[in-house]
């Protein structure tokens, strides 16, 4: 049992390094990603910020006051734009045939995916970390967060980032090429934008307003936002632990069903 645990861990580490040196080497992929939802956030701030902020219920036009808004959706959507490069990698190494040469080979199977996921989540903390210092750079302050919900920020974002590298390694996994695994996970930038990452779903027509709320990202949205800002969390706390929860086990199980199946 030991010894199958240790075989686990240091495969498991081997294929996280070869994950990090491919995204160090080849950081074009992250970087284009990434710039997505940096300039989402530019342009949100400096060219829709004054008419946006008026929707928000706190008077005039407040650029400050939107930027506090839509910077907690912009974190996550910036990890759902970073495990798109988790997609085209993993697909990259199941066409190009190195998991063919890792089938012969004697190491612990699930390793690959592990390292493909640990690295991805790791890819997207950072990226979160580097969104989060523009946003403070422009603005935005967390002033009213106490240790204990800065911890709890932390844990959802890496618990989200988590589920959505899980899915994105399903989607790797069954696409035939690089360029439809990248299409494939385009949902994950895309629902952010159906969500209250820029607006209050109270403020969307009243037929769309159940998808805006009870898809995957609004209620980390606004559980991320109340941690961070101080607002009402209500029940979108247990509504984003079920939904990170919910995938994680869904990509979990899609993923490995997918990739211990034998080639034909």
């Amino acid at each position: 049992m030991s010894s199958s645990l240790s075989l686990a861990l240091r495969d498991s580490s081997t294929m996280l390094r070869r994950n990090l040196l491919h995204a160090r080497r080849y950081p074009s992929l992250t970087l284009n990603l990434l710039l997505t939802p940096v300039m989402l956030l530019l342009l949100f701030v400096y060219i829709f910020g004054d008419a946006m902020s008026s929707g928000l219920g706190q008077g005039g036009p407040d650029r400050s006051a939107y930027i506090a808004y839509v910077v907690p959706g912009l974190l996550l959507m910036t990890i759902g734009s970073t495990v798109i490069g988790t997609a085209v990698s993993v697909c990259n190494d199941m066409t190009e045939g190195i998991i063919a040469r890792f089938r012969t080979m004697a190491i612990h199977r699930p390793s690959v995916l592990i390292g493909h996921v640990v690295g991805s989540v790791l890819q997207a903390i950072a990226s979160v970390v580097l969104v989060g210092a523009i946003g403070v750079a422009i603005g935005f302050r967390s002033t009213d967060a106490s240790v204990l919900e800065w911890l709890a920020a932390f844990g959802l974002i890496v618990l989200f980032a988590t589920a959505l590298t899980w899915i994105a390694v399903g989607m790797g996994l069954v696409s035939p090429n690089a360029e439809a695994a990248g299409n494939n996970a385009m949902p994950l930038i895309l629902l952010p934008l159906l969500s209250s990452a820029f607006t209050p779903v109270d403020s969307m027509p009243g037929w769309f307003q159940p998808i805006a709320e009870y898809q995957p990202f609004t209620p980390a949205i606004e559980t991320l936002r109340g941690l961070l800002l101080g607002s009402e969390i209500g029940h979108n706390g247990w509504l984003a632990a079920g939904w990170c929860l919910g995938l994680a086990v869904l990509g979990y199980f899609w993923s490995t069903s997918k990739f211990n199946r034998d080639p034909k």
